[in-house]
């Protein structure tokens, strides 16, 4: 296996660059690992895949919490179940080990590694970061790429924009077109690229006298990735939303807010009320007759002070 000269062992995990070389062909001649076994880069939660791994052994052999961690020189015979449980989370090195257990091997038990640090990373940018080293992977990309066309959408600001855009009578599914219409502009390739996603994603169909329309499937996040997409996506609209301060005219949006003290039912009321007036918004854009322009609006509710205890 080729190795590049960029490569590094983060925390001891990763030493395989899933850009410089493929997957080596495996069988069952493979120490340790069986055709049967489920194939670690269908997921996106470890914790999952080894849930998947022992359910399997278990089937079709004596396979025991015991005999893994024998394989994994484990010191508890019940570590594997703690694992999957969630009580219990993985060092870099227990991670190597889990995934010798498996019989894991090459950019397969980087992977595995990989999902480790995916699945128990603390911040919103570490899941980010290790969510991009995830895709490096040739074979997850295979593996999921629906699932991946669904994250581009949710993570990306302009590909609702341009669904929402294709609804507008003068809509022309050309990216140099596109990349004009939209603001900020974004570049002939986004916009390209988009166009294929959303295809994809059947959220854009051909016409039968050419073109392309709006079609509308429900796409969602897995549950791996809902909360890392959507919270980025929120992030890029509220920076939009801040920038539009000085690039959009004043005539051109309305920013405004409006600073509350409510008591212990208060914070629900108000998000039911906004519940519903974004479904007003949505019938509104329904009854649209000649849409002619993309908008964005974001609600933002969340506490300046600390919740004080009611007298007693």
């Amino acid at each position: 296996m080729a190795l590049g000269a960029s490569q590094h062992d983060r925390g001891g995990c990763s030493v395989y660059d899933p850009l410089v070389s493929n997957r080596p062909e495996e069988s069952e001649s493979v120490q340790g690992r069986r055709t049967d076994d489920p194939d670690v880069f269908d997921f996106l939660d470890y914790r999952a895949y080894l849930r998947e791994f022992y359910r399997r052994r278990k089937e079709q052999s004596s396979f025991s919490y015991r005999a893994f961690s024998l394989r994994a020189k484990l010191g508890s015979p019940n570590y594997l179940k703690l694992v999957i449980d969630g009580e219990r989370n993985l060092t870099a090195a227990m991670a190597r080990r889990f995934a010798g257990a498996c019989g894991l091997k090459g950019p397969a038990a980087t992977f595995f590694c990989e999902l480790v640090i995916f699945g128990q990373a603390s911040t919103l940018d570490e899941r980010n970061e290790s969510y991009g080293r995830l895709k490096r992977f040739q074979e997850f990309r295979q593996a999921q790429e629906i699932q991946i066309a669904r994250d581009e959408y949710h993570s990306r600001w302009y590909l609702p924009a341009i669904r929402e855009l294709a609804l507008a009578q003068h809509f022309r599914p050309d990216p140099e077109w596109i990349a004009a219409q939209l603001w900020p502009p974004i570049r002939v390739s986004e916009a390209k690229n988009a166009l294929e996603i959303l295809q994809k994603l059947e959220m854009l169909v051909p016409r039968a006298e050419g073109g392309l329309e709006p079609h509308t499937p429900l796409v969602t996040t897995g549950p791996e990735t809902a909360n890392l997409h959507v919270a980025q996506y929120h992030r890029t609209m509220m920076t939009l939303a801040s920038e539009s301060l000085e690039r959009i005219p004043a005539a051109s949006r309305d920013i405004s807010s409006v600073t509350l003290c409510v008591g212990e039912d208060g914070l629900d009321l108000i998000k039911q009320a906004i519940i519903r007036f974004r479904r007003e918004l949505l019938t509104l854009s329904e009854l649209e007759r000649t849409p002619r322009q993309v908008v964005q609006v974001n609600f933002q509710l969340f506490p300046l002070s600390v919740l004080t205890k009611g007298s007693e």
